[in-house]
Parts: structure tokens; C-alpha cells; sequence
């Protein structure tokens, strides 16, 4: 009977070197989110809460999207 030696891999966390985490993709999105808010904007007051609401964009993401599928 041979014994099989597995080598576990050592895990230094969620993001390690090499990842980036959805920090760019968050990041395009909150410039994207700025553009189309502030553009939409009718006045200064506004294009304020534009980019307010561009920060916060993806707690509204997720809310609907568990919405959709009922969770």
C-alpha cells in the first residue's frame, strides 16, 4: 500500500500579490458613475449629490440584484 503526501499550498489571504481585488473595476466604475451624474446634473447641487451617489452606486447594484432573485 503506497501513502499519498500532499502538499497544501500556503494561502496568504483573499488578495495576494498579483491579484487586484476589483479595486480598477471598482474604480472605472466610480468614474463612469461621476461622468454620468454630474453630466445629468441640472444644477450644483446636483452634480454634489452625483458624486455622492457615484461613491455608494454599488450598495444599489446589490440591493437589486438580490431583489431580482429573491434572496
Amino acid at each position: 500500500m503506497v501513502k499519498r503526501v500532499v502538499k497544501k499550498k500556503k494561502v496568504s489571504g483573499a488578495c495576494s500579490s498579483g491579484k487586484s481585488c476589483g479595486g480598477c473595476g471598482y474604480f472605472l466604475g466610480f468614474i463612469g458613475a461621476v461622468v454620468y451624474y454630474v453630466s445629468t446634473a441640472t444644477s450644483f447641487l446636483g452634480g454634489v449629490l452625483g458624486i455622492g451617489k457615484a461613491l455608494v452606486w454599488p450598495v444599489f447594484l446589490v440591493y437589486e440584484v438580490l431583489k431580482f432573485v429573491g434572496a
